[in-house]
């Protein structure tokens, strides 16, 4: 049995009537400054309008960052689905959304990130002890916290 794989890119570069139009490029190859479209067809009627339109802020990422985004919305944004879909680490995840969002003009909130002190692991671990009654509910918070307890 043949087994066909297309990937999103290749599929984004045709239409339904079989014509091949190239993907959309946002970057000049040149000089890779930002390009702006000037006209705009209508292949049914044949209607064109011209003038300078904007390509909006997805333009500006790349094959591989529109495959992410592509991804990271069929798994409704949820990162450990997206870990799945791709067979990659959940840091590895992370780190291809904040390059998306920095490509996309935005600054990554590293802050939320760093007051994370426990690994998705231990954050498992102490829910579970809770849970099982082995921690209370005031030492799993101070746990979460990536605080010791007192002993």
């Amino acid at each position: 049995m043949l087994q066909l794989r297309i990937c999103s890119a290749t599929l984004r570069n045709l239409r339904l009537d079989k014509k091949i139009m190239h993907a959309l490029i946002g970057q000049c190859p040149v000089c890779e400054d930002q390009l702006i479209v000037t006209r705009l067809y209508c292949p049914s009627c044949a209607t064109a309008l011209e003038g300078r339109f904007n390509l909006g802020r997805f333009s500006q990422l790349n094959e591989a960052q529109l495959d992410f985004v592509e991804t990271f919305i069929r798994c409704e944004g949820k990162l450990n689905r997206v870990q799945d879909e791709l067979s990659i680490s959940y840091p590895t995840v992370r780190g291809r959304l904040e390059n998306v969002i920095q490509a996309l003009g935005y600054e990554v909130d590293r802050q939320e990130e760093e007051s994370l002190a426990i690994s998705e692991d231990e954050r498992r671990a102490i829910l579970a002890d809770l849970a099982a009654g082995r921690v209370s509910s005031v030492e799993a918070m101070q746990l979460l916290q990536g605080e010791e307890l007192a002993s």
